[in-house]
């Protein structure tokens, strides 16, 4: 079972839609409490990091524990974003911090001084960096579909590239936990590719 987090930062139908395609079981937990049973852990979402508030407290330490048993984690768009230690586009309310360093906003011009449409929404490449279990049987220069304004650093965790007039991380991993700054939902068979690769990630700890 893949617990799908509810925390009001977006429609889930999408999400659970393509979850379903890949054979994978959801709940979508009332509390904190209802993970015990969850063996691996989705949290999508989009729009302001701020709405990451309603994650702090129990939430939070339920799914650090969830981590520490072992139990994989994916995050999407905003999801993703969380994983850091925090955001600019709401400095005041930390990430789980699972992954070192914070996210910023678009600087909105290329290396030429060209200003460019932020937030950055359509589909893009993929540059990836190293192999890692979330981008198995995923092309170099895969397409993908993004919606955002505020993109992750490029560190030692990062799988995946991509340019937005600057590079920045598109698909992350450390372990047992990943996340993905585009909407794998909107992604086509690039998209359930990952999903599936998370699936078998759940299944091979079970």
């Amino acid at each position: 079972m893949i617990a799908l987090i509810d925390y009001g930062a977006g429609n889930l139908t999408s999400v659970k839609k393509a979850l379903a395609a890949t054979g994978a079981d959801v709940l979508v937990p009332q509390q904190p409490g209802d993970l015990a049973e969850a063996q691996g852990i989705i949290v999508p979402g989009v729009g302001h990091f701020g709405a990451t508030r309603k994650l702090q407290g129990d939430w939070t330490d339920a799914i650090l524990a969830r981590i520490g048993e072992g139990r994989p984690l994916l995050g999407i768009c905003l999801g993703m974003q969380w994983l850091f230690e925090g955001s600019d586009e709401a400095t005041d309310c930390p990430g789980l911090g699972v992954l070192a360093g914070r996210c910023r906003r678009f600087s909105g011009v290329d290396a030429a001084g060209r200003s460019l449409k932020v937030p950055h929404v359509g589909w893009n490449s993929l540059a990836l960096t190293r192999d890692a279990a979330v981008v198995a049987h995923v092309a170099q220069g895969s397409q993908v579909y993004f919606t955002h304004s505020f993109v992750a650093p490029v560190t030692a965790d990062t799988v995946a590239v991509t340019e937005h007039g600057e590079p920045f991380a598109a698909i992350v991993e450390r372990g047992l936990v990943s996340g993905v700054q585009f909407h794998p939902e909107k992604s086509g068979d690039v998209g359930l590719t990952i999903l599936r690769n998370f699936v078998r990630s759940v299944q091979a700890v079970v």
